[in-house]
């Protein structure tokens, strides 16, 4: 077992990761009747992509011997209705722009076949820009 969420009553779950004993909790929107105090679930599906890509890209930049330290993503989640889903992920990425072209080329490549991204349904459109200005 990875990980287990408990019911905690109002729209909120506390999520644990077994292994480590990690937790964060998670809140309905408050577009969605909750108080929007806390990670959304959809919120950590479209955090997971960026986590995932910068995880990935990590482990490429090891063994290319770049240092990517200080790189951020920022996400942003779009919603549709009928049924109610994700509908788009937005992510920027800002690297360090002292990163070769050839180094550059490798690093997008992983970040855009990350597991997550391959994970999430088709019909999520999926906007990636990956900004080398640090």
């Amino acid at each position: 077992m990875t990980s287990k969420v408990t019911y905690k009553g109002g729209l909120r779950t506390t999520c644990e990761h077994l292994k480590s004993g990690d937790t964060f909790m998670t809140d309905a929107p408050t577009d969605n009747n909750g108080l929007g105090q806390a990670f959304s679930p959809t919120d950590t599906v479209a955090t997971g992509l960026a986590s995932c890509m910068l995880t990935m890209m990590g482990i490429k930049a090891r063994d290319l011997e770049v240092n990517l330290e200080n790189t951020t993503a920022e996400i942003t989640k779009h919603m549709a209705a009928s049924p109610r889903r994700i509908s788009k992920i937005e992510v920027k990425i800002n690297l360090p722009s002292n990163v070769s072209d050839k180094h550059r080329k490798i690093l997008e490549n992983t970040a855009n076949t990350c597991p997550v991204h391959y994970s999430l349904h088709p019909d999520i459109e999926k906007e990636i820009a990956l900004n080398w200005i640090l």
